[in-house]
């Protein structure tokens, strides 16, 4: 099994969301975060002031999946997260050793 983590603009979150169902992902944990890259952040305006913004607003996606999807899913979340800008995100895919599903205990490809 394969965990899939994507850093994304939270503007592309539904067209991400759509790919991911398309490819048959019906789970998935999203949660927000802040970080910067070569963006470096970047300056906003506050009553007439402008102030830096370092750490941009961002949004994190994970899914898990069988060894086989990975590549398919990974494209898919590429494609619908790309708007050709600098801070589009990042993609990062890890081998999983086991999954456990608390309420049943099923474990590995079924728990997921």
């Amino acid at each position: 099994m394969k965990k899939i983590e994507a850093i994304i603009r939270p503007a592309q979150l539904e067209d991400v969301k759509q790919a991911l169902a398309r490819e048959g992902i019906n789970g998935m944990t999203i949660s927000e975060v802040h970080g910067f890259g070569r963006q470096r952040g970047h300056e906003e305006l506050y009553r007439g002031a402008a102030y830096p913004v370092r750490l941009v607003p961002k949004l994190k996606i994970e899914v898990i999946v069988e060894d086989g999807k990975a590549s398919i899913l990974t494209e898919a979340i590429r494609r619908a997260a790309a708007t050709g800008r600098i801070g589009d995100g990042k993609i990062w895919i890890s081998p999983l050793e086991e999954t456990i599903r608390i309420r049943t205990g099923e474990r590995y490809e079924l728990a997921v």
